[in-house]
């Protein structure tokens, strides 16, 4: 076939719903795409390499919060999802979409090596007519320089033979005025033949798709959409920290500020940045700009700033416990909420988790409650085997120091600080409540 042909015949298997989509990478950004295609009709295989993740959904069972098992288990039950750790499968797929994570290493630098691993297992499958799109965040020219030479290693040419595309995610868990449809789709593609093709993929399940010049272009979109919630939440830190010190609150000043109709986005401070991508995709450009013999300073300054946070609140910790004649050592505390947001499940790169260490590290004795996360799983960076304590009035105010790391809806803030002793609140969630007891950080 010549290139129009491969990619009339891919066009047509979309238009006809023949199309085989497999998605690598079954978390949060995988999940909700496999529904999303499977609620037009199509016909999805999730390859993931977590054998507990493919038993579950083999049963039609979510481990996602937000996620109802009913929405997975109809598509089980209808033939319209299997999932398989078998990447063999891969060679059936017309459209493989990968969504594997892209963390930090130690130092601070990307690790690419599931994306490259991934890479290199689609390669030994690739076929011709295939169509793959990378979703997982990274720096501008990864699927240029890492992608292509591998699939091009096959003896294929992109754009005639198969088609390459980078189209980021914009999942945000737990969000209920935006879903997977709605959410405009950027896509930018290797070859003008590649795009046709990525195109055609998302729009039959997203209803607006954005498409640029480039995969370097779309690559750059995911992380200035990262890098200026990373900025603007910095300097809200930052004058988090001033306004203590000056004596006012700084979430009555976003309040009054927000009152504007035009020019003024309000952010808010916490205790730290939390999930897969805020703390993480600002780096990703620092580490290839230096290639470039480039500074991102903005960038940096931001990243030290929002680093910092948990080190402030446990100096303010600390502060509201000697006030009350305690040290930290020996003191029990209980933080609230572990996720890295509130009403959600998601505890990727949560503060809270740095929080437990840190508080731990200096002799307090921890508990914590979330009423989202029941116990805490081992996870890249921390093993704390942690259980959720039940809140009543008794355990409130058997604890030292109730600590407000995530402001959960479900949580009765006026009677958590009624029934504790000392509460530390990093998100503004008493912020209406009159109390001596009440320590802002």
């Amino acid at each position: 076939m010549n290139n129009s042909e491969h990619l009339k015949s891919f066009i047509d298997t979309l238009e006809a719903k023949t199309a085989k989509v497999g998605v690598i990478g079954l978390g949060y950004v995988g999940l909700p795409l496999v529904l999303r295609f499977c609620e037009e009709g199509y016909t999805v295989r999730g390859f993931d390499v977590d054998e507990k993740k493919i038993t579950a959904l083999t049963k039609g069972e979510s481990y996602i919060k937000h996620i109802p098992s009913e929405a997975i288990k109809g598509f089980v039950d209808s033939k319209l999802f299997t999932s398989t750790t078998d990447f063999a499968g891969l060679k059936d797929m017309d459209a493989i979409i990968i969504c594997v994570p892209t963390p930090l290493t130690a130092k601070r630098e990307p690790e690419m090596r599931y994306v490259r691993e991934t890479a290199e297992t689609i390669a030994t499958h690739l076929r011709a007519g295939q169509l793959i799109s990378l979703e997982s965040t990274t720096y501008p020219g990864t699927t240029e320089e890492l992608l292509l030479p591998k699939f091009e290693e096959k003896g294929l040419k992109v754009g005639k033979d198969f088609f390459l595309v980078f189209s980021p995610e914009r999942e945000d868990p737990g969000r209920k005025d935006h879903t997977t449809r709605t959410i405009p789709k950027v896509v930018g593609g290797i070859t003008p033949e590649c795009l046709k093709a990525g195109s055609a993929l998302y729009g039959r399940v997203i209803d607006k798709v954005v498409e640029v010049s480039s995969t370097k272009a779309a690559e750059m979109t995911k992380l200035l959409e990262n890098i200026f919630r990373s900025v603007n939440i910095a300097l809200v830190n930052e004058l988090k920290m001033l306004a203590d010190r000056m004596g006012f609150d700084i979430w009555e000043v976003i309040a009054a500020s927000s009152t504007k109709p035009f020019g003024f986005m309000p952010f808010y401070p916490g205790p730290g940045l939390g999930g897969h991508c805020i703390p993480i995709d600002p780096f990703y450009l620092t580490w290839k700009a230096r290639e470039f013999d480039f500074a991102t300073r903005f960038i940096e300054l931001a990243g030290e700033i929002n680093t910092s946070m948990p080190y402030y609140v446990v100096t303010k910790t600390a502060e509201a416990l000697n006030k009350d004649g305690r040290a930290i050592n020996g003191s029990k505390i209980l933080i609230l909420g572990v996720a890295y947001k509130k009403d959600v499940d998601d505890m990727r790169e949560s503060p809270s988790l740095t929080l437990i260490e840190m508080l731990k590290n200096k002799g307090a004795v921890l508990d914590y409650n979330d009423p989202y996360v029941p116990n805490l799983p081992p996870l890249r960076e921390h093993d704390l085997s942690m259980s959720s304590v039940p809140l009543s009035d008794e355990t409130l105010a058997s604890y030292d120091c109730v600590l407000i790391a995530t402001d959960h809806t479900d949580y009765d803030y006026e009677w958590i600080v009624k029934k504790s002793r000392i509460v530390v609140d990093t998100r503004g969630a008493t912020g209406k409540i009159k109390s001596s007891k009440i320590m802002r950080a």
